[in-house]
């Protein structure tokens, strides 16, 4: 069964930087489409980024565009988001999710991970 750990969440202050990683430990990343959901307290889960399996399409939430960054890291097979200039509205649990079976993330057919908090101070 496939297992997803996230990683990295903590306390930042506005303006700091983060980065979060993904691991789908015993499998490689090359073989998911992944991508990054988060939940602030009392909200529905919203999208954040992904990444298709091959590379080729990266997509972004409006709210994290310019400020946020998907990437994956092959040697260390691990996916990462790299938030700078973090605002108090990025406080959520984010949660990463991959989908072995498309190129495309499918959020409804994805395995997720059980979430890192990631808080932001003004």
């Amino acid at each position: 069964q496939v297992q997803v750990e996230e990683s990295g969440g903590g306390l930042a202050q506005a303006g700091d930087s983060l980065r979060l990683s993904c691991r789908v430990p015993g499998r490689t990343v090359r073989s998911y489409a992944m991508g990054w959901f988060r939940q602030p307290l009392g909200k529905e889960r919203e999208f954040v980024a992904s990444i298709s399996r091959t590379g080729g399409y990266i997509n972004y939430a409006d709210s994290v565009k310019g400020r946020f960054t998907i990437s994956r890291d092959y040697a260390q097979n691990t996916m990462y988001l790299q938030m700078n200039s973090v605002i108090p509205e990025d406080t959520a649990v984010y949660y990463c999710a991959v989908d072995g079976g498309s190129n495309i993330l499918r959020p409804g057919r994805a395995t997720w991970g059980q979430g890192t908090q990631v808080t932001v101070s003004s």
